[in-house]
């Protein structure tokens, strides 16, 4: 009977131990999931993370692109303000020198009328430039091109030519 006892406590040791040993299976796969789960977790939120950075960091990009853009535009109406503006002071400047040309020229005679022509003509000019501008002024020698292609090509060679004799080195 001892050794029925010891046998039935060895068979209930045995199956404690193989209890404890499916309990402990069960507890390391439920803890392999829940690592499993966390990790998945971890890397999901790190992409996240990653793909954020990098929306913020093409949105900076857009954003001092943009910028640059509108630096450059903002410098080159202002260079274009200036341009227009410094053609309405030279038109200003040239219908003021033509009421010199009147009051200190001569008022009679061949010389008078020559006076009174040259005068007239710097009035006319200075309203041009201080009318018309830079802008029209470019438009107006388009057009002007555009009607008389053959002398403007000539003309543009002929001041080629002069500015080339002008700065080659003399020998």
């Amino acid at each position: 009977m001892a050794n029925n006892s010891v046998q039935d406590a060895s068979r209930k040791a045995q199956d404690a131990a193989g209890k404890t040993g499916d309990h402990a299976r069960d507890v390391a796969t439920e803890i392999g999931q829940k690592a499993r789960e966390v990790g998945s977790d971890v890397a999901q939120r790190a992409r996240d993370v990653a793909s954020d950075v990098a929306d913020a960091g093409r949105s900076a990009a857009h954003a001092a692109a943009d910028a640059g853009r509108s630096a450059a535009t903002t410098a080159a109406n202002a260079a274009g303000r200036t341009a227009e503006q410094a053609f309405g002071s030279t038109g200003q400047g040239l219908q003021s020198l033509a009421g010199q040309v009147r009051e200190y020229g001569p008022h009679s005679g061949v010389l008078g009328q020559a006076t009174d022509t040259v005068a007239s003509g710097l009035e006319q000019g200075g309203q041009y430039l201080k009318d018309q501008g830079l802008s029209g002024m470019a438009d107006d020698l388009t057009e002007m091109i555009k009607r008389n292609p053959i002398p403007a090509l000539l003309l543009g060679v002929g001041v080629g030519f002069v500015l080339a004799r002008l700065t080659s080195s003399r020998s």
